[in-house]
């Protein structure tokens, strides 16, 4: 089954669990934001990252990526003049059906992607988990602050999508991560991308800045 959603493309990708801050400025995504909170709870919409184009500015947006995910509203600011401050959390993933542009903002027919461990999920839980915590200690070496990593979680799931929000990647990577079949076939990944990045992290003094590593807002 299809479900019709909101589409607020971005520069980035989106993954389930994932909090979202937006500062919701251009007219559009304004009017975006009033019809969603002028509608019922769970108030969501899709984000679908810009293959080719740009967040803002005539034409663009166009092209998108064929998998997003939803966000659900969480707290929102409007301000005088019309912006809005959202935070909003990733929900679910799903593929992009059909995209419909016939309003100021864009909306999609969209359906919603099982989650599913996969086969092997489990035996890939340890390794990835090891690469990682080696990972965030070297970017600690290299003065960025990461989040405690005591309890990372022992769900495949639960654990692929955390290294994937968590990881400073290329945005063909991190889509890459979002469109994997299941949680097993997103550890493989990720532990490929991890022994790569932490190859890198061993080779060169600095490491790229990331909105995961720095936060921030995300514009429109």
């Amino acid at each position: 089954m299809t479900e019709r959603l909101p589409i607020f493309p971005l520069g980035a990708v989106l993954f389930p669990g994932l909090v979202l801050p937006l500062h919701v400025f251009e007219e559009r995504y304004r009017l975006l934001m009033s019809d969603l909170l002028s509608g019922e709870e769970p108030r969501r919409f899709g984000v679908v990252s810009i293959e080719l184009g740009h967040e803002v500015g005539p034409g663009a947006a166009r092209r998108l990526a064929p998998v997003g995910c939803t966000a659900e509203v969480r707290d929102v600011r409007e301000h005088e003049d019309g912006r809005y401050d959202v935070v909003a959390t990733g929900g679910s993933r799903f593929r992009v059906e059909d995209v419909d542009d016939s309003l100021a903002y864009l909306r999609a027919e969209v359906t919603l992607l099982p989650e599913e461990d996969g086969p092997g999920a489990q035996d890939a839980v340890a390794p990835v988990t090891g690469q990682f915590r080696r990972y965030c200690d070297r970017l600690v070496s290299h003065g960025a602050e990461v989040a405690d990593l005591d309890d990372l979680p022992a769900d495949p799931g639960s654990l692929s999508y955390l290294v994937a929000a968590s990881l400073v990647l290329d945005r063909s990577d991190k889509q890459r991560l979002l469109q994997a079949d299941h949680a097993a076939a997103r550890l493989r990944l990720e532990y490929e991308l991890l022994r790569r990045e932490n190859l890198l992290l061993e080779t060169f003094p600095t490491v790229p800045a990331s909105e995961f590593l720095g936060g921030g807002v995300s514009p429109n």
